[in-house]
């Protein structure tokens, strides 16, 4: 690496923000120039520094990764975004790639293998898990009919067309409210809408409504 690399660690857990700083700061040519907690501290930190990389995690208080991704490529398409995160995203697999993401790794991952992964970022590499390679799509995406919500996001939606709120799905599925309205996010995605109401009406024109029973659960 010929001058240090500029990363921000964007993680709502600080403690883990902090042992992704230890691990980066000891590695040669890299400089963590900050951690922050939440999607808005990530765009002001965006803003005023211009790193060359991004450490984010997916699930944070105020934005899902997805979101922040679109935010960044917006306005600094040459930010590299790192997916680094203990959640599940391989089902958003495509629509991160899309959003031209650099990488998709775990927080477990070794110093050694983010070392490596940082030079092939460098090099316009994509890095990803074995194991998301077998989400990948390589087809062109099917239309909506498919919009391939999972098992608990066909039950939040059923909740959510017979009125119940975030805290009462909460409560049902034993979650923080923070988390159904992640989840809320991510099916929103996946359906291509922006409101309550775009998602209910495509949930219900979907096959996932009727094999919930249309509606009983």
């Amino acid at each position: 690496m010929s001058k240090d690399i500029r990363i921000l660690v964007v993680d709502d857990h600080p403690l883990m923000a902090e042992a992704t700083r230890s691990v980066l700061e000891q590695i040669e040519g890299v400089k963590v120039i900050g951690l922050v907690h939440d999607g808005a501290g990530c765009m002001k930190a965006v803003e005023k520094h211009k790193p060359d990389m991004v450490f984010l995690d997916y699930q944070l208080p105020d934005l899902v990764g997805s979101d922040i991704t679109r935010l960044i490529k917006q306005k600094f398409p040459s930010i590299h975004i790192v997916i680094f995160t203990g959640v599940d995203v391989t089902e958003m697999l495509n629509h991160l790639i899309e959003l031209q993401v650099s990488a998709i790794i775990s927080k477990g991952t070794t110093r050694a293998a983010i070392k490596n992964m940082i030079g092939c970022i460098l090099e316009n590499h994509i890095v990803l898990p074995r194991a998301a390679l077998n989400k990948l799509r390589l087809t062109p995406p099917p239309m909506y009919d498919d919009p391939m919500l999972t098992e608990d996001e066909v039950l939040i939606m059923t909740m959510i067309i017979k009125g119940a709120t975030l805290e009462q799905i909460g409560e049902r599925i034993h979650m923080s409210k923070r988390s159904v309205d992640n989840y809320q996010r991510r099916i929103y995605e996946k359906l291509g809408v922006e409101t309550r109401l775009e998602a209910i009406e495509k949930f219900i024109k979907s096959p996932y409504y009727v094999e919930a029973g249309a509606g009983e659960r």
